[in-house]
């Protein structure tokens, strides 16, 4: 397949993901009788966005057709996508306004040294596909598994995913894991045509049926800041605020915050008990 054809089948599928949530009640069309498609029926979709039946149909199976903004704005509308999933079916219908941001996934060393400096806050630098690319000691204490994996699996999404029994694992985890795939979803639209992002997304969903079913859902979100419980084996609850900054294109500086005194004295405990990393 090629990349062209792969893009229309993530178009083809990302179209009907979301008509099949929209229930005729939520646009004020009559249910019917015998309906047999969950949501709308393509023909429902083309008349509330005002296109030509055939046209949208062609659409949505992924045929070679072009899309105008205009019509992608209306088919936006009318499928109720909000921002995040908007962008998304501007990339995979070929209308992205921005250039794809290059990903060196280089680490300076004033990166480095702005994470070692702030001391018992976890912190990784991080890139769109969830690579950690660098960490602080902090970091390494809460995450250890994670950072000792091996090139290829130092990745969040892929140790969310894989290990089921780390020694500190999300409280939320079907929440959280089901976010973390939504968010990968709308950088993957960026990056569609790259062999690594599209080797990745193979693998893991060889690897783990729980991914492979959340892939298939469609979802896409942004990332923005969030508030994470996390269980640790030794030490318990812990709550953090995740704050992420651009460090620069498609790179990130992640850093987390306790939310708690509890969370705090359990971070101070865990430095205590490592040694530096560096």
């Amino acid at each position: 397949m090629t990349v062209v054809e792969a893009r229309r089948t993530d178009l083809s599928a990302f179209l009907r993901s979301r008509r099949e949530r929209i229930t005729p009640e939520m646009v004020d069309l009559a249910p019917g009788p015998r309906r047999r498609t969950p949501g709308l029926r393509r023909e429902e979709v083309a008349q509330l966005a005002g296109v030509g039946v055939t046209w949208y149909t062609w659409l949505e199976q992924g045929r070679p057709i072009n899309a105008s903004p205009q019509v992608l704005d209306a088919i936006s509308r009318t499928l109720r996508l909000d921002s995040a999933e908007r962008h998304h079916l501007y990339r995979l219908a070929g209308q992205a306004a921005d250039p794809v941001p290059v990903d060196s996934g280089q680490v300076t060393p004033e990166m480095q040294g702005i994470l070692d400096r702030l001391g018992d806050l976890p912190a990784c630098v991080s890139n769109s596909r969830c690579d950690v690319l660098a960490w602080n000691d902090a970091y390494a204490a809460l995450f250890p598994e994670l950072v000792e994996a091996p090139d290829g699996e130092r990745n969040s999404l892929w140790h969310a995913c894989l290990h089921l029994k780390p020694v500190t694992r999300l409280a939320d985890r079907d929440q959280e894991l089901a976010r973390a795939v939504a968010v990968f979803r709308g950088a993957y639209s960026r990056h569609a045509d790259s062999p690594c992002w599209q080797d990745f997304v193979r693998r893991l969903s060889a690897e783990s049926a729980e991914f492979a079913r959340l892939w298939a859902r469609q979802d896409v979100a942004e990332p923005g800041p969030r508030v994470k419980g996390y269980k640790h084996r030794d030490l318990g609850s812990l709550r953090f605020s995740t704050t992420s900054l651009s460090a620069m294109p498609e790179i990130r500086l992640i850093v987390y915050t306790p939310m708690d005194d509890r969370t705090r004295l359990a971070m101070s405990r865990l430095m205590s008990m490592r040694e530096p990393a560096r």
